[in-house]
C-alpha cells in the first residue's frame, strides 16, 4: 500500500509530472543552462520549468550551479541518482520512439 506520506511518493509525482520527465531526459547526455533546457523542452513556460527544476533540485535528483556573472548564469545536470531514475525513462521513450517510427514512415 502506498501512504500518502511516504518520502518516496512525492519524488515519483515530481519524476513522473508532465515536465519531470522531460527534464530527467533532457539532461541525460548534458548539462544544460536553463534556456538550453527550455528550448530542449518544447511547449514548457519559464514558470513551470522553474518550478519543476525547483522540485527535483529539492529531491536530488538534479543539481544547480549559480555562475556569479552578470546576469547569473545558472546550469542544470542530473546527480547520481538523478541518472538512476532517468535512465529507464529515457530507454521506455528510446523503445518508444524505434516502436513509433516504422509506423510513421509508412
Amino acid at each position: 500500500m502506498f501512504h500518502t506520506d511516504c518520502p518516496a511518493r512525492d519524488v515519483v509525482d515530481h519524476v513522473t509530472s508532465r515536465w519531470g520527465i522531460w527534464v530527467l531526459i533532457s539532461l541525460r547526455s548534458n548539462d544544460l543552462r536553463f534556456y538550453e533546457l527550455r528550448e530542449s523542452i518544447q511547449g514548457v513556460s519559464e514558470k513551470m520549468l522553474a518550478q519543476t527544476l525547483r522540485a527535483l533540485v529539492q529531491d536530488g535528483l538534479v543539481w544547480r550551479e549559480v555562475e556569479p556573472t552578470t546576469p547569473p548564469q545558472v546550469t542544470y545536470g542530473l546527480t547520481e541518482f538523478g541518472r538512476d531514475v532517468g535512465e529507464p525513462l529515457a530507454e521506455l521513450f528510446d523503445r518508444i520512439t524505434q516502436r513509433l517510427s516504422p509506423r510513421n514512415a509508412e
